[in-house]
C-alpha cells in the first residue's frame, strides 16, 4: 500500500485526475481476508472521493489507470469500513502466537479471480520502541495479526459480510424480515450495488421505506446503481418533492435516463424498457460484440441480443438496423461483421405498446430481450422478459413469495 500512496490516478484518455490517498477495506466472513472496496482519491481541488476497485483498470509502479467517470461526491467513511493508512498504519498489535508487540508498517493487497481485491499480507515492525529506532520488519499473512475490526459490532460485521455474498433475492428476504433499526444499520454498512440489487427484489412499500430513511446523497448513489427502469418505478412511488431532490443529486446521465422513462406509462414498452442495451456500430465485428456481451455488469437477459444501429450509439440512437443473437455470434468467426448475421425476423416493439401486447410479443417470438424503436426508427431501449413478468404477475407477488419462503 505504501507504494500506491500518492501515485497519480489517470483516466482512460491519459489525463491525471488526482492521487491515491488511502484504501477502503471491509471485513468478510471468518477465514476470508478483508475485501478491498476501493480507493480514496484526492482530486486537484483537494476534494477526496471514493473510487470502487471494479473501476481500476491497471496498477503499476508509476500510475493507477481507471475506467469510466469519477463520482465527485466527497468521500465519507461508512460504518464497518476501515481505511488502511488512517486506521491500520502504525497500529500496535500482538502477533498471534507471540507476546511481542509490533506495529503495522504496511499491508499488501492482491487481485482475486472475481475482479475483486483483498488484503493479503501485513508488514510488522517488531521492537523499535526506542525513539527513532527502526526495528525489524516481518511480513506475515493477514490472519496472523488481531482482527482489524476489533472495535466494531462483530455480529453486524458478520451479517453484512454474509449478505454481500448472497443472491439479491435472498438479501431482500433478509432485509424484509429485519426490524427498522436493524435494517437501517445493515443497509448503512452494505455497498451501494448490493443494496440496489436487493431493492429491486423488494415490494414497493419496502423500497420506499428504505430510500426514505436514507440521506439524499446515499439514496441518489443507490438509485444510480439500480437498473434505470427499476429506479424509475421506485422514484414514481415517492413524494414529488423527494423524487425531484433525488434526481437532482444523481449524476446527470443517470438522472436523464430515469426522467426519460418517467415520461412513459409504467405498463407500456417504454416504461418497461432499459435505455442501456448492448448497441453496436455498423462496422463492429463478432469479436467486438462478444466483448460487450462478456461484461459482467450486463444481465444475462440483456446480453442475449446485441442491437446494430447507425450513429449515434447512445439511446435514442441513429437508425435501428436489427438485432444479433449471442448464440449466432458464438458460431461465427471473430472477424466477421456482426451486421452480416442480423436476424431480420425480429419486429421491434413500439414504446406505446401496452403490457398485453408486449407479453404476447415475447410469447410469439420466444425471446428474452426485445428492441424498442420509436416512430423515427431510432432504438430507444430494450425490454427483457423479467421486466414483463414483474408486471403480469399479481401485484403482491413479491410479498407472497417472501411469506412462502419464510413458511418453508
Amino acid at each position: 500500500m505504501s507504494r500506491l500512496l500518492n501515485l497519480p490516478v489517470m483516466d482512460a484518455g491519459g489525463d491525471q485526475i488526482g492521487k491515491v490517498r488511502d484504501i477502503v477495506v471491509q471485513n468478510r466472513l471468518k477465514g476470508r481476508p478483508p475485501r478491498v472496496k476501493g480507493l480514496v482519491i484526492e482530486l486537484f481541488a483537494r476534494r477526496r472521493v471514493f473510487l470502487p476497485m471494479e473501476r481500476v483498470h491497471s496498477v503499476d509502479a508509476q500510475q493507477v489507470i481507471i475506467s469510466g467517470v469519477v463520482n465527485t461526491r466527497r468521500f465519507e467513511r461508512r460504518e464497518r469500513e476501515r481505511l488502511v493508512v488512517s486506521d491500520l498504519f502504525d497500529k500496535r498489535v500482538v502477533r498471534v502466537g507471540t507476546t511481542t508487540q509490533a506495529t503495522i508498517f504496511d499491508v499488501a493487497i492482491i487481485s482475486e479471480r472475481n475482479r475483486g481485491w483483498a488484503l493479503e499480507e501485513v508488514a510488522l515492525r517488531e521492537g523499535g520502541s526506542r525513539p527513532f529506532g527502526k526495528g525489524h520488519v516481518t511480513i506475515v499473512d493477514w490472519d496472523e495479526v488481531p482482527d482489524f475490526f476489533e472495535n466494531s459490532d462483530q455480529e453486524t460485521d458478520l451479517l453484512v459480510a454474509r449478505l454481500a455474498e448472497m443472491n439479491p433475492a435472498d438479501v431482500a428476504r433478509e432485509l424484509h424480515d429485519m426490524g427498522p433499526e436493524r435494517r437501517a444499520a445493515v443497509i448503512d454498512a452494505l455497498d451501494d450495488d448490493v443494496v440496489a440489487e436487493a431493492l429491486e427484489e423488494l415490494p414497493e412499500a419496502d423500497q420506499v421505506s428504505v430510500i426514505s430513511r436514507l440521506d439524499a446523497e446515499r439514496a441518489a448513489d443507490i438509485l444510480e446503481e439500480m437498473d434505470p427502469d427499476d429506479a424509475a418505478d421506485l422514484i414514481a412511488e415517492l413524494e414529488p418533492s423527494m423524487a425531484e431532490t433525488l434526481l437532482e443529486r444523481m449524476e446527470p446521465d443517470e438522472a436523464q435516463d430515469v426522467r426519460t422513462l418517467l415520461t412513459y406509462d409504467a405498463a407500456t414498452a417504454g416504461g418497461l424498457m432499459s435505455p442501456e442495451p448492448i448497441i453496436l456500430a455498423t462496422d463492429a465485428t463478432v469479436a467486438d460484440a462478444l466483448a460487450l456481451i462478456r461484461n459482467p455488469d450486463v444481465t444475462p437477459a440483456m446480453a442475449a441480443i446485441a442491437f446494430i444501429c447507425r450513429s449515434p450509439l447512445d439511446t435514442p440512437t441513429g437508425r435501428y438496423l436489427g438485432g444479433v443473437h449471442y448464440q449466432r455470434l458464438l458460431r461465427e468467426p471473430p472477424s466477421t461483421l456482426a451486421a452480416q448475421v442480423i436476424d431480420n425476423t425480429i419486429a421491434p416493439l413500439q414504446p406505446d405498446y401496452n403490457i398485453a401486447q408486449v407479453s404476447r410479443y415475447f410469447a410469439t417470438y420466444d425471446l428474452v430481450c426485445a428492441p424498442v424503436v420509436d416512430a423515427q426508427g431510432r432504438l430507444v431501449g430494450a425490454v427483457t422478459v423479467d421486466d414483463v413478468l414483474d408486471h403480469i404477475l399479481p401485484v403482491d407477488w413479491r410479498q407472497a413469495q417472501l411469506r412462502e419462503v419464510n413458511d418453508v
